[in-house]
């Protein structure tokens, strides 16, 4: 895979589960990469140990605050002189329920996080890399942002947010040499996933996670690294004529 020695990677949910294994990641090739999450002891965690493996900045904000981004954004470009990749990955799930169940306090809530601050994400990036024309941006979807998921409507209107927001901000800034690209994993073996288990089963977890996997024509959870190789990919020069594009890292999902 690509050396990134030298180059800034910010990365927004960077605390934990797949933030922190793309950041780890970034870190083993060279890269100087901000961690962006709301403070925490994984947040404590994660930032102590990529620091002793390489150049890290960790940075306290609530991506969902103008404010905050703009101060996550103005801290890297201080520190780093800029940002060649922003993996916009911040996310939540909400609660598992349907619909008609559905409290607007809690369909707001993932909106803020999922939509919000992905879009805020690129308002204050995007400025910086066209400035630079040069850059590449991966925004988190989900396979729910490319088809209907019961129980989970906040969340799965967010992440076709994320694919209108990708498409749109490819066509804006293309012309500068910026690419965007949205990313649609299958269930991840994280956190999240411990979450949504337990929503849909709460007695019996296990049995939820066998529905979760029979879903997948792999057979299983997508581990954070299988995701980060394609994050990877995306930051690289490699990917250098791809933007627009929603990439499925899936299992096999897509092909039904």
């Amino acid at each position: 895979m690509t050396d990134f020695q030298g180059r800034s990677v910010l990365i927004t949910g960077g605390a934990r589960g797949l933030g922190a294994t793309v950041a780890e990641e970034f870190v083993k090739r060279g890269a100087k990469v901000a961690i962006v999450d709301l403070p925490s002891e994984d947040f404590d965690a994660t930032r102590d140990k990529l620091a002793a493996q390489g150049d890290v900045l960790a940075i306290a904000a609530d991506v969902s605050q103008e404010a905050d981004v703009e101060h996550y954004v103005k801290q890297t470009v201080d520190a780093y002189g800029g940002i060649d990749v922003f993996f916009n990955n911040a996310g939540i799930e909400g609660k598992v329920g349907r619909i008609v169940d559905t409290d607007i306090e809690d369909f707001d809530r993932v909106i803020a996080v999922n939509v919000r601050g992905v879009f805020l994400g690129l308002k204050h990036v995007l400025r910086v890399m066209t400035a630079k024309q040069s850059g590449s941006v991966i925004n988190t979807s989900s396979v729910a942002g490319l088809r209907g998921s019961q129980l989970i409507a906040p969340y799965n209107t967010s992440k076709h947010a994320v694919v209108g927001l990708t498409r749109a901000a490819a066509l804006e800034v293309a012309s500068y040499g910026v690419r965007v690209n949205s990313i649609h994993p299958s269930p991840v073996n994280t956190r999240m996933m411990r979450s949504l288990e337990q929503g849909v089963s709460p007695d019996d977890t296990e049995s939820a996670r066998e529905m979760f996997r029979h879903g997948i024509p792999l057979g299983r959870y997508g581990e954070p690294i299988d995701i980060a190789n394609l994050v990877l990919f995306l930051a690289s020069d490699e990917s250098s004529f791809i933007t627009g594009a929603q990439y499925r890292v899936d299992g096999g999902m897509g092909a039904r």
